[in-house]
């Protein structure tokens, strides 16, 4: 599943946290997420033991995705902080592979439905119009109508994952360029939404590394994989800088 199928599947969770109890992150994101991924895999080899002491499995098998819609939704929050000319630069970056995905996906469905006149007008209609916002309009619409019709495009062995690479690109470039015209501000409530989605994905952290740290409190070689790394390395740092040398 990919990231933005994560922050999908995820948002009514993290929307649904009470206002009061959203608590800016105090620690970068990235980082987080990091820490994150690194805490999954560790306590898969320790499921057994975490889920002899209580923890639900959900808990641990949701912490991936949790991550991955944190990871969407920062992402989001730093596309809002573009400046025009961040965001005039990443359009020259990332239009050109637009426009060949769009032209990519054009060819391929013409012959998909090559035998169907009803959807070889939808296809026809799509590819009318040009421009950049006409682009990213076309990568939606021709996402939207290979969901609606996959047994056509089965039969050529098309490459479904595009069909949500089109989706997200439209998304995306829909922000990019919005920023490179100059027409958008920065808007606060994204940064509302990636910090609800931070404290959904620590909610899982939180209770892994509690249960990890209670289970195996007299066992170094599996508790260090509980601590929080970032928070006690810096913690330290602010420690020895203020010591006296």
């Amino acid at each position: 599943m990919s990231d933005q199928q994560d922050y999908t599947t995820c948002y009514d969770a993290f929307m649904a946290i009470p206002a009061n109890e959203v608590k800016t992150p105090d620690m970068p994101v990235n980082a987080a997420i990091q820490e994150n991924e690194n805490l999954y895999l560790w306590c898969l080899d320790d499921k057994a033991e975490l889920m002899g002491a209580g923890l639900p499995e959900d808990t641990i098998d949701s912490l991936t995705v949790r991550n991955g819609a944190c990871r969407t939704a920062e992402a989001m929050w730093q596309r809002e902080q573009h400046t025009p000319q961040d965001a005039q630069k990443e359009w020259e970056e990332r239009a050109p592979e637009a426009y060949e995905l769009r032209d990519r996906l054009l060819h391929d469905f013409r012959y998909a439905f090559r035998n169907d006149e009803r959807l070889l007008k939808k296809v026809s209609a799509i590819a009318d119009g040009t421009g950049d916002a006409d682009m990213i309009q076309d990568l939606s619409n021709l996402a939207a109508l290979g969901e609606d019709n996959p047994a056509p495009l089965a039969l050529i062995n098309f490459d479904v994952t595009l069909l949500q690479l089109a989706a997200t690109t439209a998304d995306e470039l829909a922000i990019v360029l919005a920023q490179a015209n100059g027409e958008k501000e920065i808007d606060s409530q994204v940064k509302i939404t990636r910090d609800r989605a931070y404290n959904y994905m620590q909610q899982a952290a939180n209770e892994i590394k509690n249960c990890g740290r209670y289970v195996f409190w007299k066992n170094e070689a599996r508790l260090k994989g509980y601590r929080n790394i970032y928070k006690n390395k810096h913690k330290k740092s602010k420690d020895n800088s203020g010591s006296d040398n």
